[in-house]
Parts: structure tokens; C-alpha cells; sequence
């Protein structure tokens, strides 16, 4: 069984783009990441993307295709294989679901994050 308050979990740390595991579900890290400004436009030819807003709005940037707004309380899920840029204006709390071992920084050239476990 795991149990984890995401309140407190988010109050562990104030780095941006810099996501932490809380739980695991099945082959999946289960992370919690707050982030303002853009990531670079990548993607992630195996697997979606899984976007829940806990707190704040962000917007999802697709290639060739109108910007998406995602508010609190809203989940956005990117195709494996599209290309897309998460940004904020003003920080934004989410939860995100990823397989084990899957780089946050997809094919792009930023250095993936440690995905610290807290």
C-alpha cells in the first residue's frame, strides 16, 4: 500500500523542471514537478505523457497545432510520438506519470532530470 499527501510532497522542494517520485504504480513512476517558463519542444517516441495541473494553469505547446491551456483539477495526455513544450507563466504544480526509466527531457538535448524519490 503507499499513501503520500502531494501538499506535502511539493512543500519538499522549490527547484523548477525538476520532477520527484512519490509513489510507483505498476512499471510507472508516479512524480510530483513545479515549473515556470518552457521546456524545450521534444517528445517521447515510446510512451504518453501524462499531465495532471494540481495547482496554477499550464499551457501545452504542440507542433503544428493551437497551444493548449490546462487549469487545476484538469489532465492533459500527449501522444507518444508528438512533439510538444509544457510552459508556465507563473508556477505550476503537477503530477505526471511516467514509465521507469523514461527520461523527463524526452528526445531533446537537455540533461534528463535525477527524479529524486522523496
Amino acid at each position: 500500500m503507499s499513501h503520500a499527501n502531494l501538499k506535502e510532497k511539493l512543500g519538499q522542494f522549490a527547484s523548477h523542471w525538476d520532477p520527484h517520485v512519490i509513489a510507483d504504480y505498476n512499471d510507472n513512476d508516479v512524480m510530483v514537478v513545479k515549473f515556470q517558463g518552457e521546456y524545450p519542444f521534444h517528445k517521447h517516441d515510446t510512451t504518453d505523457d501524462f499531465f495532471l495541473v494540481l495547482e496554477g494553469e499550464m499551457i501545452i505547446d504542440i507542433e503544428g497545432a493551437p497551444s493548449q491551456v490546462v487549469k487545476a483539477g484538469e489532465i492533459y495526455i500527449v501522444p507518444k510520438g508528438v512533439v510538444h513544450r509544457p510552459r508556465a507563466e507563473n508556477e505550476v504544480k503537477v503530477l505526471l506519470i511516467e514509465p521507469k526509466g523514461e527520461p523527463n527531457s524526452g528526445d531533446s538535448d537537455r540533461v534528463p532530470s535525477a527524479k529524486p524519490r522523496i
